[in-house]
């Protein structure tokens, strides 16, 4: 309807369906009480299942979210949400059925936190829900105990602060905050009782500047270790080894996201071979499975020869790799002819070299693109609590490489038996690095305060 006064200005109205509002009024009624306790005791909900060593598909998960839901004080209104949903996308009870999707689930797709995949959570998912990880973790670590900002000493520097120090003859007059100065000025003159008149007359005195901290710019690559070892549960949680480190990583990338964004944090996933990992595939991390192929053995120097590459074309100064694992080396590269004398030396050797079949198929399945630049031929030798001498001696040569370019190299160990420390403590004592032996349930506490701890250390020096 258009309808003219006046003024000469046209307006518009558009016809009221009180209908179609009570429907909306409904809807966003719904929502507005599913984006509060519910929803965030759903998120949490779904950051407990992806992390899952078996990922559950999208119709398992609508059955936990089902159970979340009858014990919240919602549970009276989804029906209502079962009808709203379906209006929502159009699909009746027998094309919900097809879909197999549940009205719980179908609402978080719509809210744009799923997605119809086997990596079912979205770009905002994974952001979310690792948020709400993050912020449980920072509520359990003792308060005082570190904080966000940086270093209370100041001096030049490539960040530029709010707070500002009054000049000093030499520094870069570009960092002059020239309202603060202009006022300095106009309260010495009025101070001395002189007449204050354009143009207004600037005494050094007046000057301040804003104050700077050294941008110190780090490179970190966390290589996590796949060995089919690290599903086994742990003694003290409920998490499997390798859910607790993916875990402590999820919640680290979106610390350094949020807080530390010049900074760079890389993943590698490892075996008997090594793979770098997109960030959003961490919570879908999977270990290798004994039986099919070799890679359940553990190369660390695998996995050290990436993480140089990866650093190497890093202009940073600061320059780290964090293996993380619950055992020894147990596997490594190996020339032809070392293989011979190997094989002159130990007729019961093990090689492994991965066909083209079962890289296409990690490839396809798990969007890892196992690197073999560095070597094919794997030597495997697993011994109980010792690391073959083979095998030590060419990781440690390695990690010397790494040390001798200037990159640091720290060890976490999460395992129960300490008498696997061993190896890794003489490792780190040669390159003049850091080997911890931690309990599982506590990584995601230890890693996050070791990176801001480190980050203060760097900055400060």
């Amino acid at each position: 309807m258009k309808v003219q006064y006046n003024t000469g200005k046209d307006f518009i109205y558009f016809p009221f369906d009180d209908k179609l509002d009570g429907t909306q009024r409904k809807e966003d009624e719904d929502e507005q009480n599913l984006s509060n306790e519910t929803l965030d005791e759903l998120l949490k909900t779904v950051g407990r299942e992806v992390l899952k060593e078996r990922t559950p598909a999208l119709e398992e998960l609508e059955s936990t979210l089902q159970e979340i839901w009858k014990k919240n004080k919602f549970k009276d209104n989804i029906s209502n949400i079962n009808k709203v949903n379906a209006n929502k996308f159009n699909i009746n009870d027998n094309e919900r059925k097809e879909k197999k999707q549940g009205p719980i689930i179908s609402l978080l797709i719509k809210k744009g936190y799923l997605k119809e995949s086997a990596k079912w959570l979205s770009n905002k998912g994974f952001t979310i829900v690792g948020q709400k990880i993050l912020h449980d973790v920072m509520k359990e670590l003792k308060g005082g105990d570190f904080g966000l900002h940086e270093t209370r000493n100041q001096g030049n520097g490539s960040l530029i602060l709010d707070t500002t120090k009054r000049y000093e003859v030499g520094d870069d007059i570009r960092l002059i905050d020239v309202p603060k100065s202009l006022l300095n000025s106009i309260q010495r003159l009025a101070k001395n009782k002189k007449k204050i008149e354009l143009p207004i007359e600037f005494d050094v005195e007046d000057f301040e500047e804003y104050e700077t901290v050294k941008d110190v710019r780090v490179a970190i690559v966390y290589c996590i270790d796949l060995s089919s070892t690290m599903r086994y549960s742990t003694l003290y949680g409920d998490l499997s080894r390798i859910e607790a480190a993916k875990k402590a990583l999820w919640t680290l990338y979106l610390l350094n996201r949020k807080y530390f964004p010049s900074d760079v944090i890389e993943i590698i996933g490892f075996g008997a071979l090594a793979s770098k990992v997109k960030p959003t595939d961490i919570p879908y991390l999977k270990t290798f499975e004994p039986g099919t192929d070799f890679l359940h053995y553990t190369n660390y120097q695998a996995a050290l020869r990436l993480a140089k590459k990866i650093l190497n074309k890093n202009s940073f100064e600061s320059k780290r790799i964090v293996l993380i694992t619950d055992g020894h080396p147990s596997a490594c590269f190996i020339d032809n002819e070392e293989k011979e004398k190997m094989i002159s030396q130990r007729p019961y050797s093990n090689f492994y070299i991965p066909d083209d079949e079962t890289k296409n198929y990690i490839k396809q399945t798990r969007n890892m693109d196992l690197d073999v630049r560095f070597g094919e031929l794997v030597y495997l030798c697993y011994r109980y609590r010792q690391v073959d001498q083979f095998i030590g001696e060419h990781t440690i040569i390695e990690a010397k490489k790494c040390k001798k370019i200037g990159i640091e190299i720290d060890t976490i160990m999460i395992s129960e038996e300490d008498s696997l420390l061993n190896y890794v403590n003489e490792m780190e004592r040669i390159v003049n690095g850091r080997s911890y032996y931690i309990n599982p349930e506590v990584i995601d506490k230890i890693l996050l305060t070791d990176y801001i701890n480190n980050k203060k250390l760097m900055i400060s020096r």
